[in-house]
This record gives structure tokens, sequence and C-alpha cells, in this order.
């Protein structure tokens, strides 16, 4: 369709093109008629976008793409990750149709939920046990700061987006049933009940089908979302009738929030209402996305856009659970790397399952970083392939670091630096006029790198003697080094000064030196180019490291 399209758009390999080009076919065909998408497609194919939105109304509607909470806890880095992968997409199709088709991201709060369980952390747990059952946003805030449990947890998703600056509308499920948004959806999805029940009771248990409802009617007693038969439907009043938990029945609207739907047919009836064209979920809720896509169907809307992502994994293999506390927490990446490596680190490969543990900070900053440096020397087409465009929005910083965090851990690590000022004594003689205000990114390295070196690296440091031949190769480095000028900076030229004694002494694969070097000088079995560490670290500092581990 898209044939007139610029190649730098139409043959984009990374995966938020892809989804975009999907999501424009989509508002192409649900939005036009034959003959005007033709003309759609050949005017943003020209790159006449804007022209195209003039010329036709219907692609004047904002493109809505959606992402989805449950304010039953905290946001975690799960929100993080489809919150920034959607952006990405969101970003993508922006440039895709030179920002002239308006977007919106809605950020849905499923805050009308019942409460089904009390996590055991939460403060305040005889009273969260009262309101068992009761609306999220009706439950009283364990923690006393809000009108609610919901509008509690509600807070703390728009100040975690916040903090990372995405651009989002918030959008709360009781606000939407209490305030009428559901409420023309709910009435078809009432005279489409059968239709509902079609889809869903082949998916459930026998025990579980002879009760099943799509209707979770609030009682009018207790205040409770209750899991209960519809016993009547009157389509025409727009009620359903229900049993009590007091036995009595109790007949209610299905509009004003009197009811709230089972999770597969609400979300369904949220898609048509608000007319969601995007929206993208794990890979165990495939089935559940099926089921949705032909209520929606059902209800008169067209299901959205989306794709499933690959779930993270412990450092073991198995699957991240909350409750079981395995894997990374926000809290936890945000001290050892920057929300960029971590928006990086989802970037890739979101159909692959990743293992998500500490280990891959550094690995996953490092790397992008390195995308950072090789953006300004890209063309086009690389550049809109590469990773940092999507995590900045297809705007990168122009400056990143010019030091890599594996090699300020190494620096930290022979400096024993406690804070970053011993790091900038180092790091502003190798850089001239570096600064933490002339480069912000390096110095939020040195905090990370800082953090990193004394919860995980100190306590696993293990140096070792040197056995003879590595003895020999450190006393001729030692040399090399020590005829350069006490003040060279060259990082190669004292690359090249380790090569050979490496290679002097015999090692093969060379890489068996390195390995000595450090963990014969650092304690560990890893680390960047020796050069630009010593460049770094000073040469006089080096060889006093040298003979301190020699003697």
């Amino acid at each position: 369709m898209f044939q007139g399209l610029s190649p730098l758009a139409r043959d984009a390999k990374a995966w938020p093109f892809e989804q975009a080009r999907n999501l424009l076919t989509r508002i192409l065909r649900v939005r036009l008629t034959d003959g005007e998408r033709d003309l759609a497609a050949t005017l943003i194919g020209s790159g006449k976008a804007a022209e195209a939105v003039a010329s036709l109304p219907a692609l004047a509607r904002p493109v809505i793409l959606e992402t989805g909470y449950g304010p039953s806890g905290l946001p975690h880095l799960g929100t993080f990750q489809e919150v920034a992968r959607t952006t990405m997409v969101r970003a993508a199709f922006r440039s895709l149709t030179d920002d002239a088709i308006p977007t919106r991201l809605i950020s849905f709060s499923d805050d009308m939920d019942g409460l089904r369980k009390v996590a055991p952390n939460l403060p305040n747990q005889a009273m969260l046990a009262e309101d068992m059952g009761k609306p999220l946003t009706v439950v009283r805030d364990p923690f006393g700061t809000h009108d609610s449990f919901g509008a509690h947890n509600n807070a703390r998703l728009c100040a975690f987006l916040d903090q990372f600056g995405f651009d989002y509308e918030f959008v709360s499920s009781t606000d939407c049933y209490r305030g009428g948004r559901f409420d023309e959806t709910l009435l078809i999805a009432l005279e489409r009940f059968d239709a509902i029940q079609k889809v869903m009771l082949p998916t459930l248990g026998e025990e579980r089908r002879a009760t099943y409802s799509p209707f979770l009617p609030v009682s009018p007693t207790t205040g409770r979302v209750l899991q209960v038969p519809t016993l009547e439907r009157n389509v025409a009043k727009g009620t359903i009738v229900f049993e009590d938990e007091d036995g009595k029945r109790n007949e209610v609207p299905v509009t004003g929030g009197h009811v709230k739907m089972q999770w597969k047919p609400d979300w369904a009836m949220r898609w048509t209402a608000l007319g969601i064209d995007y929206e993208m979920s794990g890979k165990d809720l495939i089935d559940s996305v099926k089921a949705s896509n032909q209520i929606c169907k059902a209800l008169g809307g067209v299901p959205p856009e989306g794709f499933n992502y690959e779930l993270f994994l412990d450092e073991d293999g198995q699957k991240i659970s909350k409750t079981k506390g395995n894997g990374l927490t926000m809290e936890e990446w945000m001290r050892y790397g920057a929300p960029e490596s971590l928006a990086y680190y989802v970037f890739q490969s979101p159909k692959s399952a990743k293992k998500l543990y500490f280990d891959v900070i550094p690995k996953a900053s490092d790397e992008y970083l390195q995308q950072l440096d090789a953006y300004q020397r890209q063309e086009p087409a690389q550049q809109i392939n590469n990773p940092v465009w999507h995590v900045h929005g297809g705007q990168p910083p122009e400056q990143g670091s010019p030091v890599s965090f594996s090699l300020m851990l190494n620096l930290v690590s022979a400096a024993d630096a406690s804070d970053k000022a011993i790091l900038w004594g180092f790091l502003s003689r190798y850089i001239p006029g570096a600064s933490a205000e002339t480069q912000p990114l390096l110095d939020r390295l040195a905090g990370f790198a800082i953090h990193y070196y004394e919860d995980f690296v100190k306590p696993k440091k293990a140096f070792r003697s040197p056995d003879d031949r590595e003895r020999a190769a450190l006393l001729d480095l030692r040399a090399r080094l020590a005829a350069l000028p006490a003040d060279c900076q060259d990082a190669e030229l004292i690359q090249n000064e380790v090569y050979s004694a490496g290679n002097d002494a015999g090692f093969d694969p060379l890489r068996s030196w390195f390995q000595a070097l450090y963990e014969v000088l650092l304690g560990q079995s890893q680390g960047p180019r020796f050069g630009s560490f010593a460049a770094i670290f000073g040469l006089t500092r080096t060889l006093a490291l040298i003979d301190e581990k020699l003697g």
C-alpha cells in the first residue's frame, strides 16, 4: 500500500516502524473508503501527509494508543516497559506520517476492580480486609494520603510516568463508568449479552460456566463488586437482576457505575467506547486478546492493532513474579543505571524472552552508550534503525559519554572511590574542560558506577597472585609504561604496549593476558580496554598499582 513512501520509512527494519506501518494500514482501512484509501496512501507516500489529512477529515481524528495499569499495586518495571514500547511505536507513527495525523497515548487505570487480596507489605491490614471486594477507588487508603487506595496508586502511577517524561493522558475506569463515558457501549453489551456469552463460555470450566455473567454488579447494600449470575435482563430499561449478598433480588442499571464488566469483556468494551487503535500486551494474554477481539466485534467495534511481547525472566530463566520477588524492580535499576539504558534494554527484541537481573545493567548501559556514539556518524537510513532513535523519540542527544560504564566501574574499583568527587579528579584531567555541568550523563554514570561497585563488585573482589609468566609480563609492562611520558593520556599508545607485553610473553589466546591483568590488579576477571583505564587512572597511579600487587 505504501509503495510511494520514502525508502527511509518504508524499509526501516526497527520493530516500532513495523508496528507503525501496521497501525497506519489499520487507520486507512477502518476510516476510509477504497478510493479515499488510495488517495491517502499516495499523498502520505509522497510526503504530503498534511495534505491527506486536510483532504480527508477522517484522518484528523486522533489515533489513540493505550496502555493498561492495575492499581492494586504500585507501578513497576512492567509498567515502564509497556509505556516505553508504546511510546516508541507512537514516535515511529508520527515520523511515518510527518506528525500530520494527531496521536494520543492513554494510560488507563482499571481502578474499579474489586480488591481481591491484600499484599502483606501494606499497612493497615485489618482495614483493608474490611474493604475486601470493594472497588479500588472505594477501598480506604492504607497510607492515609488519598481518598482511596485506588487514588493513591493512580497518583503514584502519574508521578512514575512523569518522572520519565512520558507524554500521556491518564484515564480512570471509575470515572468512565460513573461519568457515563461507557454508558452507550454498556447498553449495547446488555443487548448483545448472548453474543458475549457465546465467546466467553467455551473458554471457562464447567463450574464457572454455570454462574458466569459479563456484568459484575456493585452491591447497593455492601458496595462490593459481585461475581454473581445475571438472573434477568431488561434491555428496554437497561437493567439486570441479580441476587445480592443478603439473598434478596436487586435490579440495577448497567450504566452510571452500578456494574463493572468482567475483565475480558471490559477490555473489549473499553476498546469500543474509547476508540482504541493500538494496544500491546504480554505473551501470556494471547488467548485473552483473541476473546476480547471477538467481543469487540460483537459490540460493533474494531479491535485495535497490537502485538504480544515476551515476558522477562529472572537469572535462572524463571518467569518473574511480583509475589516471588524475583527479578529487578524499577528502584533497583534506577540505582545502578540510567532510564535511557532501561529503555534501550526493553527496545531490544521484544518478542524474545530476556533475563532481567543485576548483571544486565552494565552491559545495557555500555551498549546504549555505544549506539549513542555511533548515531552521530551514521547515515539517516542507519539512524532510524538505531535503538537510540527510538529511546529518545527520534531526537537523541548530541552528546554521549566519553567513558564507558564498565571503564567507570574499573576506575571506581582501582581508586576505591566512595564519591563522585574522587572520580572527577581523574576525569577532569583526562577530558579537558569536563565537569559535572558540561558532562551530565558522565556525572550520572559516575554515581551509578559507585553504587554498583559497592553493592556487587566490592563484596566479590578476589585478587590473586600472578604466576611466574604473568609476573614477568607485568614487570615488562611496567617497564614499557615507565618509559612513556608520565602525563601520557594516549589510550591507543598505552594499549599497544599492553598488547606487546602480552605477545612477547607468549599468551595465546591474548585474552588470557587481559584476564590475568584484571584478576591480579583489580580482583575481577574482566574489564574494558586496559589502555583507556590506564590513561584515565594516570600512568603514575597505574605503575603504583602494579608495584602494589607484585609486592
